[in-house]
């Protein structure tokens, strides 16, 4: 293992690309396209150790852009452990906060300029250690002007807390020529009911009622499949998944599905990812889906995760999405490639919209 990761630095380090060696992975289909989705990196960023493992991930999703036909990547939020730690809070990490923000936004440049990835924020990236108030570094980490794909997808944001607007609430539009329009809401750990009405107006605007559209929010529901109904943290006002189901999700249309992280216990696979399906108002079927794998690899002081992501993609009939779940830090290495997929039914299925 530790031969493993050092390898790893050392590539990291020189820029040489971790996997021109290494087959390319395949679409089921040639006419599909593809999501990534990313569980809450926050136990990748507090330790110095871990954090080559989440940028071995984003440098994995970009030598896989081509073949997969990637168009976003999704982050469930919790990009960092603690907002604002000036000593590292050595019970639970190694890193001072301003390292932790600086690891994660390194990860995500492998990103900029070849894909508009959508990150929301977590409970962990505001206040102090988590949510004691609605502080973020967030907005100074991922300003709209780093990522230049941003301008071709970007069309609406909701302004913070503190009145100015910035990617924790924002909105993208893809079109895709079997999945027709799409629209992508991020919003804001615990949004406030003026971020929900934001949503809420766009997504049944005459110009995006025509979208299929997902929601990106941190905070929504748990591994056994139930909704959460309130959470006891600082900000205030705030709305967690029952609240955001009732005053945003069901009342729509087009909402077709809600992706989420945040909740997560130091167990199994089973008990950090769930799925359940609901109808919405006018009788469509709203997908919703909880992917959250900091825990795994050794617990809350384990090593971020081992590496696992997820593959949503959608097949040409329009109205498929075949879920895939894999890690390219075990696919890295020989020794560990056969346990690169996750094959239960819980990590691996078909969602299918009507």
């Amino acid at each position: 293992m530790k031969k493993r990761l050092l390898t790893l630095l050392l590539l990291l380090a020189t820029g040489v690309s971790l996997f021109a060696q290494r087959e390319l992975l395949k679409r089921s289909n040639a006419d599909s396209f593809s999501m990534i989705l990313l569980g809450d990196p926050q136990n990748y960023s507090k330790y110095d150790t871990n954090q080559p493992i989440f940028e071995l991930m984003t440098a994995w999703i970009a030598s896989q852009q081509s073949n997969l036909n990637i168009k976003t990547v999704l982050c469930t939020g919790d990009l960092v452990e603690q907002n604002e730690y000036l000593v590292p809070y050595k019970k639970n990490g190694n890193q001072t906060s301003t390292e932790q923000w600086s690891a994660v936004s390194r990860a995500f440049k492998r990103l900029d300029h070849k894909i508009p990835y959508i990150n929301c924020t977590g409970n962990h990236d505001y206040g102090y250690e988590r949510a004691e108030n609605r502080l973020s570094q967030f907005s100074t980490f991922f300003p709209v002007s780093r990522n230049s794909c941003w301008r071709e997808c970007l069309v609406s944001v909701c302004n913070n807390a503190f009145g100015v607007p910035t990617l924790e609430n924002a909105a993208y539009a893809f079109t895709d020529k079997n999945w027709g329009d799409l629209l992508i809401i991020s919003m804001e750990f615990a949004p406030r009911d003026e971020v929900l009405e934001w949503a809420k107006a766009l997504a049944a605007s005459a110009t995006y009622q025509g979208h299929k559209v997902i929601v990106l929010t941190h905070s929504y529901m748990k591994a056994d499949g139930s909704i959460i109904e309130k959470e006891g943290y600082g900000v205030s006002p705030a709305n967690y998944g029952v609240n955001i189901w009732e005053k945003l999700v069901y009342p729509s249309d087009n909402i077709r599905m809600v992706v989420c992280g945040h909740y997560s216990k130091a167990g199994t696979f089973e008990e950090n990812v769930g799925y359940r399906e609901d109808k919405n108002k006018s009788g469509k079927k709203v997908a919703q889906m909880l992917f959250n794998t900091q825990t795994l690899g050794g617990g809350w002081q384990g090593n971020g995760g081992d590496g696992w992501l997820r593959i949503l993609e959608f097949l040409p009939d329009g109205k498929t999405i075949q879920v895939r779940t894999f890690s390219p830090y075990f696919d890295f290495s020989p020794e560990t490639r056969n346990q690169a997929w996750m094959n239960e039914p819980y990590n691996r299925f078909e969602v299918v919209l009507d």
